[in-house]
């Protein structure tokens, strides 16, 4: 997709988490991690969130093989698995979040890049970004396109030096802890719509419920303010 160079005092660009951001598959990750858990006999808890959510297929293999006990299969099968299972369960049940399409279609209007930043394979994140319209994204980045995913800033460092913009001068939309770190380690704004795991307001983050209630004059002055901080 051509974009224009956005007017100044917009965003850069506007650099979007896929994975219960701009899709309703943090509940397939779950489940996914959760019928693999199953299957070796350590069911998931709250307290294997943070080892599950925002995270790629080989941490979460790694969480499970380290705490499965002897019933764990090796690291590779349980992480071939886990990436099997979740990529079924998204080509059957791929749906936007409320208000996705709507800004996307908004950001091309005004000329702002957009961009999917995902700790998901990259099979996947093409599966999302096809159904999505490909030609609403200037970019996709993968688990597999960083030596290190997130927490790590790496990935939204990556993105925004491929579309030739400062972090600073963009928003990332998070909805996960991980990928909010991970975010602000890059030196971006956040804006965070979290899906499972509450998140706080915090400095140069902002916390909305859905992203109906976002639009480009928001996310501008989410720039502006991170300005004057």
């Amino acid at each position: 997709m051509n974009h224009r160079i956005a007017a100044p005092g917009l965003p850069a660009a506007v650099l979007f988490d896929m994975d219960g951001t701009l899709v309703d598959t943090e509940r397939l990750w779950w489940a996914t991690a959760e019928q693999v858990a199953d299957r070796i006999g350590r069911p998931l808890t709250d307290a294997d969130m943070p080892h599950v959510l925002g995270r790629p297929a080989a941490h979460t293999a790694a969480h499970l093989h380290r705490t499965g006990g002897p019933a764990a299969p090796d690291l590779a099968t349980l992480a071939t698995e886990l990436d099997a299972a979740f990529a079924a369960r998204v080509a059957r049940e791929i749906v936007p979040r409320p208000g996705v399409l709507r800004l996307l279609n908004e950001l091309a209007a005004a000329g702002v890049p957009a961009a999917i930043v995902s700790a998901s394979p990259r099979h996947v994140v093409d599966l999302v970004c096809k159904a999505l319209g490909e030609d609403r994204f200037a970019l996709t980045v993968a688990v597999e396109d960083t030596a290190r995913t997130k927490p790590a800033p790496d990935p939204y460092l990556a993105a925004a030096a491929a579309l030739g913009v400062e972090p600073h001068a963009c928003v990332v939309v998070e909805d996960t802890p991980t990928g909010v770190a991970a975010a602000e380690a890059a030196g971006c704004t956040v804006l965070a719509v979290p899906s499972t795991v509450p998140i706080q307001p915090a400095a140069n983050r902002t916390v909305l419920h859905s992203l109906e209630r976002a639009d480009l004059s928001l996310l501008a002055s989410l720039l502006t303010s991170a300005e004057r901080n």
